[in-house]
């Protein structure tokens, strides 16, 4: 007796049920389909328009498929950056009667590029290495919540840009699972993974004529190891120092904070003629700039954007007046008269390019390096004309990047 289909959702999307669940996803036809880049997977999944916007469909069995909607709907209460899980589809039948796989239904990630897709652009060097420490920052961010991966390679992140450098997000989550606190030896795992899955990635690039030949792909696998280990030490590890340098504790905290943590509560010993001094801190998940700013404004960015914001923000209050006024005054007077008229002198058909703070981060910086060059302090309406021509104009729509490959 066939089993009914039963579509689990965590919202309300009636799009959902007039997709062909009877039709084997490979097959499903163009008009159903959205063509977006897709990055490598053991399973087919594609990308459909619903009426609550796009959504990615994985086929995968029934079993795995429940587990990792969970999996997702947990590190999204943990505010872990990762793809957010919309439904689990099963009692799949073809035509013929056949039974189908499962689906998971997970929501697109806006203006987020697999790595194949940005290696398609000419990738160079430096860039690679934004994504390899994006990588590392994503694996640090799990670990520190418990979350064993147990498949960590870019095939499973999606990379967003972050004034300059990337922000990455898990994608795939099947092989996850929750173990707080997590042992030495399960991060040693991942990191190890992540490693060979890395330099195998780059090869496969180089093998495609997509990445540079002249890339050593050992050094940047090796990469990613000191870049997670010198973050986790630096967020992790037990300082001792004298009872006379307790100045060293903010200077700790603020280390901290400039790598995007809160510190929610210190550890503090001393030993028995106290003159030593031990601190540990308790670090709150990264997001230091970006609650700062989403408190501030009302804008949700990312975490180095927020930093160039809050940066911008404090100049802003400078020419105001001074320090002492107070910051959420000056940040309502900023969002009107500087970063929304900004964004908006944008024509609108080029700012859906990029994320609105990408593009007011790229027009500060676009300022910066024209009044180097012209050796003046160059308007801000005079940088973004400039901007527009000789940067904006010319770059791929990375909300909605078509992959004429793959369609």
């Amino acid at each position: 007796m066939a089993q009914e289909r039963q579509i689990t959702a965590s919202v309300v999307d009636a799009g959902l049920l007039a997709l062909p669940w009877d039709v084997p996803l490979e097959e499903w036809s163009e008009d159903v389909l959205a063509a977006l880049p897709r990055g490598l997977s053991r399973h087919v999944v594609r990308f459909v328009r619903t009426s609550t916007g796009l959504v990615a469909v994985k086929e995968i069995g029934e079993s795995v498929a429940y587990r990792e909607y969970e999996v997702l709907r947990t590190l999204g209460r943990l505010e872990a950056p990762a793809v957010v899980p919309l439904a689990v589809v099963t009692g799949r039948t073809g035509a013929d009667g056949e039974p189908l796989n499962s689906a998971l239904v997970t929501r697109h990630l806006e203006y987020a590029l697999p790595y194949r897709a940005l290696f398609s652009q000419h990738m160079r060097p430096e860039t690679i290495g934004r994504l390899i420490d994006a990588l590392a920052v994503l694996l640090v961010r799990l670990h520190l919540l418990g979350f064993f991966w147990g498949d960590v390679s870019l095939s499973n992140t999606l990379f967003r840009r972050d004034a300059g450098a990337f922000a990455a997000y898990l994608v795939d989550a099947e092989t996850g699972e929750l173990h707080p606190p997590l042992s030495d030896a399960k991060r040693s795992y991942d990191l190890d993974l992540a490693r060979t899955n890395i330099i195998g990635e780059l090869m496969d690039l180089q093998a495609g004529e997509i990445a540079p030949e002249d890339i050593d792909t050992i050094e940047v696998g090796d990469q990613i190891v000191s870049r997670y280990e010198s973050l986790w030490a630096e967020l992790t590890r037990r300082e001792s120092f004298s009872a006379g340098e307790l100045w060293r504790v903010e200077q700790r905290m603020n280390r901290l904070n400039e790598l995007g943590y809160d510190v929610d509560e210190i550890d503090i010993t001393t030993d028995v003629s106290g003159t030593t001094v031990s601190i540990q801190p308790k670090v709150v998940d990264a997001g230091h700039f970006h609650r700062q700013v989403m408190r501030l404004t009302g804008l949700d960015v990312q975490e180095n954007q927020g930093r160039r914001m809050l940066n911008d923000l404090e100049q802003f209050r400078a020419t105001r007046g001074g320090p002492g006024d107070d910051l959420a005054v000056v940040a309502h007077d900023w969002l009107g008269e500087v970063f929304e008229p900004t964004v908006r002198a944008v024509p609108r058909e080029l700012r859906r390019k990029l994320e609105p703070a990408e593009i007011f981060h790229e027009i500060l910086e676009h300022r910066w390096y024209m009044s180097q060059a012209h050796g003046r302090d160059v308007p801000t309406s005079e940088a973004v004309q400039s901007y527009i021509e000789t940067e904006l104009r010319h770059r791929m729509d990375e909300r909605r990047v078509i992959d004429t490959d793959n369609p």
